[in-house]
């Protein structure tokens, strides 16, 4: 998520025109800075431990991704940690959750800073997730997409004993298929159809959320995972949508056919993954409700965060457990959530 523009709509472009069936689709942004951390350092950033610093809004999905990554992989200690206040002003994300509104690694107040670092000038977008070059205070990257695969692949080496493998080489055709569609239909389906200034293109959009929800819950019904039997990226990329989905999309962005508690798969899906550690321990519901409902006023004009949905569900038994499956595969569950990085009681259920 980036810094949102005049009209409210978070990094996305093309958003603006007329209501009606004459408006311009939006489309969203694509991340400007792309160099990637490896292991042979070909984007002059190679791993090290401790050198790079991820900022992420535990409001935002496609940071969430990677808070669930680094917990599953084990990286806390090697890719330290700065969440942002999911409360933005004009010059986007900033550090004002901590004493002095200051990043106590980094120094600074707003990640544009990190931005500007690095390009001099610099007067586009201020995303999340993006990781920042700490000796230098220079962003390496945001790109969102890119981010998670490399921690699963190019960071191997700093994972933790037991880590799960959730990119495997021999299922990265079927993994990569299955987020492809996940994203058109949903994971960005779903801004489509928030944003969207005119009838038809927010029905299309609409129509895009349902068909592909009901063609995951009938994927689902009878495995465990999306993609073998363990826990894969694309498992990660859905659950960062779906433990949204009530508490915003469905009222929020209009995608209101139906709940997620409403599809039995999908909402036993989601708990399965929410109780597994690593993923319902990064979520935090007051930072997501506050974030969309308050930012982005050309939606929710009297910024009113609503009250609801009821959160006791996400902690009912799931009994997934009976299709069998490997979370972690051949590997353990992550250690408990670090200290200074549990998300606050006033976010959980």
């Amino acid at each position: 998520m980036s810094r949102p523009d005049d009209s409210d709509t978070a990094g996305l472009e093309g958003s603006g025109g007329n209501a009606g069936y004459g408006s311009r689709p939006f489309k969203r942004s694509r991340s400007h800075f792309v160099d990637r951390i490896t292991r042979d350092g070909r984007d002059s950033w190679p791993v090290e431990y401790g050198r790079y610093r991820l900022v992420v809004s535990r409001a935002c999905p496609w940071a969430s991704r990677a808070l669930v990554s680094r917990r599953l992989l084990g990286l806390d200690d090697a890719l330290s940690l700065a969440v942002a206040d999911p409360i933005q002003d004009d010059r986007s994300w900033r550090f004002t959750l901590n004493p002095d509104g200051r990043d106590p690694v980094l120094g600074i107040r707003y990640l544009a800073e990190a931005y500007e670092a690095r390009e001099p000038g610099y007067s586009g977008g201020v995303s999340v997730p993006a990781i920042v070059d700490v000796p230098s205070g220079e962003l390496v990257t945001n790109d969102f997409q890119r981010i998670t695969l490399d921690l699963a692949t190019e960071w191997r080496e700093l994972h933790r004993a037991g880590a799960p493998d959730l990119y495997p080489e021999k299922l990265r055709d079927e993994i990569d298929e299955v987020m492809d569609a996940v994203y058109r239909d949903l994971n960005n389906g779903v801004y489509r159809a928030g944003f969207a200034t005119g009838q038809r293109e927010y029905e299309d959009a609409h129509r895009d959320v349902f068909r592909r929800l009901d063609l995951l819950s009938g994927r689902l019904a009878d495995r465990r995972y999306l993609v073998g039997d363990t826990i894969t990226e694309a498992d990660i990329r859905l659950f960062t949508t779906l433990v949204r989905f009530d508490a915003v999309y469905h009222g929020h962005f209009k995608c209101n056919r139906n709940k997620l508690i409403e599809d039995p798969v999908l909402w036993a899906y989601a708990r399965d993954l929410f109780q597994t550690p690593g993923f319902g321990d990064t979520v935090d519901f007051d930072h997501i409700k506050r974030h969309y409902y308050i930012v982005q006023s050309g939606l929710n004009p009297t910024g009113i965060v609503p009250v609801g949905p009821d959160l006791s569900g996400w902690l009912t038994p799931h009994h997934r457990e009976q299709l069998g499956g490997r979370p972690f595969g051949d590997g353990t569950p992550p250690e408990p959530v670090r200290r200074g990085e549990a998300v606050p009681e006033a976010g959980r259920p």
